[in-house]
């Protein structure tokens, strides 16, 4: 009896906090967000900041996702709400911050490709 019992609580314990490995992939409106604040990024110059940004919170972006969750009401009377929504959503996302990351680090390849043939 005791054995099996320590083996239900150590094989419970081996998955207690296990994270889903191949989480499924941003959506369609999702990745247009994100394509779009990317470029707004790009367009300003504001690359390496946000970069560096990126990185320094990449532990709390869930927490952040929430602060957006709960500043929603207020936020939705000045910009689109669904596209807010949507954004703070994506953000919950375990693999979020590399996805902006990968995004904004490629559209300023491709800018500074455009600025080398002008």
């Amino acid at each position: 009896m005791t054995q099996t019992l320590k083996a239900k609580l150590s094989n419970w314990l081996k998955h207690a906090f296990a994270v889903e490995s191949t989480p499924a992939a941003p959506s369609r409106q999702e990745l247009l967000i994100v394509e779009r604040i990317c470029l707004e990024v790009v367009r300003r110059r504001m690359t390496t900041p946000s970069l560096t940004f990126l990185e320094m919170v990449r532990p709390l972006n869930y927490i952040s996702s929430q602060a957006m969750q709960f500043f929603h009401p207020m936020v939705s009377a000045v910009a689109n709400a669904e596209d807010y929504a949507t954004f703070a959503s994506f953000l919950e996302r375990r693999d979020s911050i590399d996805i902006l990351a990968s995004t904004i680090e490629r559209h300023e390849k491709a800018a500074t490709a455009q600025d080398n043939k002008q």
